[in-house]
Parts: C-alpha cells; sequence; structure tokens
C-alpha cells in the first residue's frame, strides 16, 4: 500500500504499532491535509470478503479503508479499494443487522459476536435482503485515490495573509 500511495506522490508512512485504526498515515505534499488509511487484504478467490470487527461499525473522521485483493498471479497488480470509513461502516452495519435478522441452520436466532464481513457480494450470505450490496458495489471505489481529499491544494483566501 505504501508503494501505491508514494506512486500517487503523496506522503506515506507506517502508523506506530499498535495504533488501534490505523496502518498508514498519509498526507498531501504539502503537509496541509491528512488522513489515515486501515488495510485489510485477501487472496482474491479464496476468500468471500474480508474480515472486520464491531467497531468498524462507527465512522471516523479522516479514515479511509483499503481492501485488497491480492490476485493469485503474483506478476499481476492487486486490485484496491479505497473507502471512506462512513461507508464501510454503514455497509457492515446494515449487512450485519440483516444477517442476524435470518434464521440459522436449524431456525434458531443467530448469536451476535464481534466479527464483521464486507463482502463484493453480499448475496451469498443474505440473499435478497443484500441490496444495494449486491454484486458491483465496490466498483466505484476501484483505486479511487483521489477520495482521500489530497489531491488538490487548499484554498487559500488572499485577505487573510
Amino acid at each position: 500500500m505504501l508503494y501505491c500511495l508514494l506512486r500517487q506522490g503523496y506522503i506515506a508512512a507506517l502508523a506506530p504499532q499498535g495504533a488501534p485504526l490505523a496502518d498508514i498515515v498519509v498526507s498531501d505534499t504539502s503537509c496541509r491535509r491528512l488522513c489515515t488509511i486501515q488495510v485489510k487484504s485477501r487472496r482474491f478467490g479464496r476468500s468471500r470478503g474480508w474480515v472486520l470487527k464491531a467497531r468498524h461499525e462507527q465512522s471516523v473522521e479522516g479514515l479511509f479503508f483499503c481492501f485488497v485483493d491480492i490476485p493469485e498471479d503474483v506478476t499481476s497488480a492487486p486490485t484496491v479499494y479505497v473507502i471512506p470509513s462512513e461507508i464501510v461502516a454503514e455497509a457492515v452495519y446494515q449487512t450485519h443487522r440483516k444477517y442476524l435478522s435470518q434464521p440459522g441452520k436449524h431456525g434458531q436466532k443467530k448469536q451476535d459476536s464481534d466479527v464483521r464481513h464486507l463482502r463484493p457480494d453480499h448475496t451469498v450470505t443474505l440473499g435478497s435482503l443484500a441490496a444495494p450490496y449486491v454484486l458491483g458495489w465496490l466498483d466505484p471505489y476501484r483505486n479511487r485515490w483521489d477520495l482521500l481529499g489530497l489531491d488538490s491544494s487548499p484554498q487559500v483566501d488572499p485577505e487573510a495573509s
């Protein structure tokens, strides 16, 4: 991920070990805009989604997630979905509630846990309740580094100088 960010022209560094929400801290080249990134990865084709926790149902200002699909072919570039935390929080909250609302294998009520999932297609687990988190819902976030808001310089008021 650092390579992707540096290639975009940003200043990026690993967050301190033990930071609960951030893996990477990134800034524009003027150091006037800053955001944090949490990276989640999976081997494409081996997993149906990325594992999150209940805390991810809460949005954090300035936090973005990079969901990475690592291809089986090591010579191919990974696919990265850059998503603001408010979008992730809403998706995780909604899909988990819908999951809990469905009966278990034997008709019993499902037990809640700290585990949450973000999937490229929630119809596998939610069926008709998956909307709007169906196949293709992640496509608008593919390689969307511009969503970090670091590409343009902040507006400077000439009267303020």
